[in-house]
């Protein structure tokens, strides 16, 4: 049976495993909803439509314009295509995953006082799956820069009896003892130093000068990334109709996430004077969360055609719980044979809950609905990144992470265009959205381009719809935080098809 150790480490040590950072403080916060088929189909734009329970997630006042009440669920067929590129080596993968996507019911409560101007009441509850973390890809290429880079970075400094197991002490032990006792940054350090990578400049304990047993050269490096997870809200929701033009609505949401990554790197060389020749590093990480956010939101008819739309959408609070987990392998050259060497702690690293809020977001929305007929709808909304603060802020690490995200991220802005044509029972839809990068240099994540196609049915008291849409979006995904810092090149393209079935109750 597998031995496992948990291990709580302190937060202060926790950036060399790349936990906590940038990524992850834009990973957990940034989102939109799925949705519904039809909600899908004019990609997102109905902010001054109501009438769609992911519309209700997006403008709160949408649930008011419901006239019955309803109800809906959502099947999503998601599929991702990268294309990597790294130091001339291109590769591409794909991945299909099948969820539920959306699911929920509105209750209208009507005013019977005729003399009363609140016309009617409603009330839903919904979920909407947020963001599909959901990733798999594969990137080859020929580096000048080695894996040791990483182990040097962080062992450099270090005292050598600080990085090494006791006489007598099992890997584990050791590795928990050194993280217990010294932080990750030693963790590190002890693996690249029990896998033989590192050979210190004397066998004294208080050395703390190290140099690489990876000779200079051309490295064949190999690195996978695997995530799955994803991001939802339970949204809580009071509307009500004033008058025959003023909807006006409030969210009460409940986050929450999962993600779990697993990334492993083989680097392999034949260099001269190269003790170690080949190495495999295994970094795995899991996070859960929870949080609290709200929405307020309005619906105005300047006219029978012509609707306005505005909503506010508050900071997330959300709380976040870390694990972590590693194992190195390499294969040295002693006396003329290959020798391998594991070193597989088998310790799961835990970290104290840290908190994350995401920025606010403004959403203005428009629309012009032609009778029956159809509609068109455009909504624009506007968020900075730059305001993504973890928590608390009297830790030094995490001020200085805020810094970081202060200096590298931006307000960006979204784009959606949808519209709706009706013949008869079928109705006809389609819709674009542009979203732009949320850093400052536009390449670490760049902007989304994304468009829509829809068809829906309506057999009276029921609705069927359905979806397909796509988006591309290019991005820079870094290998580690410090020492071999390259960047794998990704170019994603995200299809999904959404199946709908709503019906009155």
């Amino acid at each position: 049976m597998k031995k496992e150790i948990f291990l709580f480490i302190g937060v202060m040590c926790m950036f060399t495993i790349n936990a906590q950072d940038i990524n992850d403080a834009l990973r957990y916060s940034n989102g939109e909803v799925i949705g519904s088929a039809r909600y899908r189909a004019l990609s997102g734009a109905f902010g001054a439509l109501g009438g769609d329970l992911s519309a209700v997630s997006v403008n709160p006042a949408g649930s008011a314009v419901f006239t019955n009440s309803f109800a809906s669920v959502s099947l999503n067929v998601s599929d991702v295509e990268n294309e990597t590129s790294y130091f001339g080596g291109r590769n591409s993968s794909s991945d299909s995953d099948l969820s539920l996507n959306q699911g929920g019911g509105v209750f209208v409560f009507k005013n019977r006082n005729e003399d009363s101007r609140w016309r009617k009441l409603t009330f839903s509850v919904a979920f909407d799956n947020t963001k599909n973390y959901d990733d798999n890809w594969r990137s080859r290429g020929d580096n000048t820069r080695s894996i040791d880079q990483y182990f040097l970075n962080n062992a450099q400094g270090l005292r050598l009896d600080e990085i090494s197991a006791l006489p007598g002490e099992s890997t584990s032990d050791a590795y928990a003892g050194i993280g217990s006792a010294f932080g990750s940054a030693n963790q590190q350090a002890y693996l690249g130093f029990d896998s033989f990578i590192l050979e210190p400049a004397s066998e004294d304990d208080d050395n703390t000068i190290y140099a690489s047993n990876i000779a200079a050269g051309v490295f064949d490096q190999e690195y996978t990334y695997a995530a799955t997870g994803y991001n939802g809200k339970i949204a809580f929701n009071l509307g009500a109709q004033y008058g025959d033009d003023l909807y006006l609505g409030l969210n009460l949401n409940s986050h929450f996430l999962n993600y779990e990554r697993s990334t492993f790197l083989y680097e392999k060389n034949d260099n001269t004077g190269s003790i170690v020749n080949e190495v495999g590093f295994e970094n795995n990480i899991l996070t859960n969360g929870s949080g609290f956010s709200f929405q307020l939101g309005t619906i105005y008819k300047l006219s029978n055609e012509f609707r306005i739309g505005f909503t506010y959408d508050s900071p997330t609070w959300m709380t976040i719980t870390e694990e972590t987990s590693q194992y190195i392998e390499t294969v040295r050259v002693e006396n003329g044979e290959n020798i391998l060497q594991i070193v597989d702690p088998q310790v799961i690293n835990l970290f104290p809950d840290y908190n994350l809020q995401s920025p606010s977001k403004i959403t203005g929305s428009l629309a012009y609905v032609f009778g029956k007929q159809g509609l068109i709808s455009f909504d624009y909304s506007r968020r900075d990144f730059s305001n993504t603060r973890l928590k608390p802020r009297s830790d030094a690490f995490f001020r200085a992470q805020n810094d970081i995200i202060s200096n590298n991220l931006t307000a960006a802005s979204t784009y959606k265009l949808g519209g709706e044509y009706k013949v008869n029972q079928f109705s006809f839809r389609g819709g674009y959205r542009f979203e732009e990068s949320p850093y400052k240099n536009g390449k670490t994540i760049g902007d989304l381009n994304g468009y829509s196609l829809g068809l829906g049915y309506n057999f009276g008291n029921t609705n069927l719809d359905l979806t397909y849409d796509a988006y591309s979006q290019t991005r820079e995904n870094q290998l580690f935080s410090t020492g071999l810092t390259d960047a794998v090149g990704v170019d994603a393209n995200n299809s999904n098809i959404t199946l709908t079935l709503g019906f009155q109750l």
